[in-house]
């Protein structure tokens, strides 16, 4: 297994070393590696979407959870968030493509400010986006467990190596090289999808009761459609409400909602759409495989040592793909799959945070002294080395010192960005002549609502008591749900931007 890993990365490395060489080549400016300058077909930038969707969180972390807290952590990560943001992307993506075209926007940030007419409010938006370096953090550490534990190396040196493997590549290649990587990832994501789905066939061999029933006995909540035992998924509204808030803002990330933008024919938009949704609906349910995890470490331990949520499918699959020649090989794809599954969105979150950093940050900053689109090249590049500086402090943190799961604190990070995000691209979308002055406080309402349910209410809580009904379990205990941050963010940030449009309107009228 370690042997035939080492191959495979091997050829893995220079296969994503000629494609990148390949986009380089034709990235001339700034604008070309936001957007390429290549006329991808629609059912690529489909994979390339449905591979940025989804990442190592739904391959490698999410199914920790599964296997930690069972049924209704699937209905709620395999069900309820998937239909939501599906739904949310074939709604929001042809209208946002409309508008992205027309204002020429390279990034989210930038497309918020020419929408609204805000330079400012761009560069407020460009600084919220460097929230979205907590799920860089989280790919590289999964990516990191998964081959560490293949070859049996050291997690900080993997961590390390794969930082700057992944962050020099991409100080090149940009939409160009990605696109095509992207597509190769997702071919490769959807066999290995399968194969874990597929992996567990013998559990269901009394039907799908009988595969309950195994569950049940190792503990009788894993099938219960609510755990109240867990941090995550203790009742409906967790499992439910919260995430179909989520799933439905979760669009408005920049590496998600620009993605349309690739595409250079509105013909094209139709089967792009159908691509990536049939494509993330198999991608999604591989959190299933963290039931199959559950039953084969029904303790989770392996060898007296207990297994952390992160560690459970990287040694799943290891476990399971380790006896017989086919068996090892079937195990070497596995593993490249959930490498696929990580450096998907890895790219894609680099190259959309750089392009927000030198774009929307830099540029206006210092703009009169910048004076080619080779000078923003080069400010890219210095741009993903100071990311890739802060991701290796920071995820080596989270190997040692993880709350639960690294999934935590990156969806902390994520959740709050794309709170902030979303009355924004949704009232920039579907609403005409909203003042800036309603989405930028919908935007602080947003933000200031997601960190006091996370941090403000249980620090307030542990020195004083509160009785908030249901809610106040949310707010207790050392790992809490940021995905109760998140929706309370979005819908009070959403009903104060509503309520900030109309006044402005009537103020508006009656002038």
């Amino acid at each position: 297994m370690v042997t035939g890993t080492w191959i495979l990365l091997t050829i893995y490395v220079l296969a994503v070393i000629y494609l990148v060489v390949k986009g380089a080549g034709k990235t001339k400016n700034i604008s070309d590696y936001a957007l390429g300058s290549v006329l991808f077909s629609p059912v690529a930038v489909g994979l390339s979407l449905a591979a940025s969707m989804t990442s190592a969180a739904t391959f490698v972390i999410n199914p920790g959870f599964i296997a930690n807290f069972g049924v209704s952590g699937a209905l709620s990560y395999a069900v309820f968030l998937p239909l939501a943001s599906m739904i949310s992307l074939v709604v929001l993506t042809k209208s946002f493509r409309k508008h992205g075209q027309s204002v020429k926007a390279l990034t989210l940030a930038q497309w918020i400010g020419k929408r609204y007419d805000s330079k400012s409010y761009a560069f407020f938006m460009g600084l919220l986006a460097l929230l979205l370096l907590t799920f860089i953090v989280l790919i590289v550490v999964a990516l990191t467990k998964v081959i560490a534990q293949s070859l049996n190396l050291n997690e900080f040196n993997v961590m390390l190596a794969i930082v700057i493997f992944v962050f020099g590549y991409m100080m090149y290649g940009g939409a160009n090289s990605m696109v095509y990587t992207n597509t190769i990832q997702a071919v490769v994501m959807l066999i290995v999808a399968i194969i874990l789905l597929t992996s567990g066939y013998e559990h269901f061999s009394n039907g799908v009761q009988g595969f309950l029933d195994k569950l049940a006995a190792i503990d009788p909540l894993l099938v219960k459609p609510v755990n109240p035992q867990s941090p995550l998924f203790r009742n409906f509204y967790e499992i439910i409400f919260a995430q179909i808030v989520v799933g439905i803002a979760i669009v408005v990330q920049p590496h998600i909602i620009t993605k349309s933008l690739l595409l250079k024919k509105e013909s094209d938009v139709n089967k792009f759409l159908v691509t990536a949704v049939i494509a993330e609906v198999l991608f999604f349910a591989v959190v299933i495989a963290g039931l199959y995890a559950r039953i084969s470490f029904p303790e989770l331990s392996l060898n007296g040592s207990t297994l952390s949520n992160d560690n459970i499918i990287p040694a799943y699959v290891v476990e399971t793909f380790s006896n017989g020649t086919f068996a090892v090989l079937v195990g070497l794809f596995v593993v490249l799959g959930l490498i696929a599954a990580g450096m998907s969105t890895l790219e894609g979150l680099i190259q959309s945070v750089s392009t927000t950093i030198t774009s929307d940050l830099i540029q206006p900053l210092f703009g009169h002294k910048i004076q080619a689109d080779i000078s923003l090249i080069r400010i890219n590049k210095v741009a993903i080395v100071f990311m890739a500086l802060i991701t290796i402090y920071l995820a080596s943190d989270q190997l040692i010192n993880p709350k639960l799961s690294v999934g935590i604190f990156a969806q902390n990070g994520v959740y709050a960005y794309f709170s902030a995000a979303f009355v924004p691209v949704i009232f920039g979308i579907f609403f005409k002549h909203v003042k800036v002055s309603t989405v930028f406080a919908a935007t602080i309402t947003a933000i200031s609502v997601h960190f006091l349910v996370y941090y403000g209410l249980p620090a307030l809580h542990q020195v004083q008591t509160l009785d908030l009904g249901f809610f106040t379990s949310f707010i207790e205990g050392k790992v809490r749900n940021p995905a109760i941050a998140a929706s309370s963010a979005i819908v009070v940030s959403s009903v104060v931007g509503l309520m900030w449009h109309f006044i402005n309107r009537e103020k508006g009228a009656k002038a």
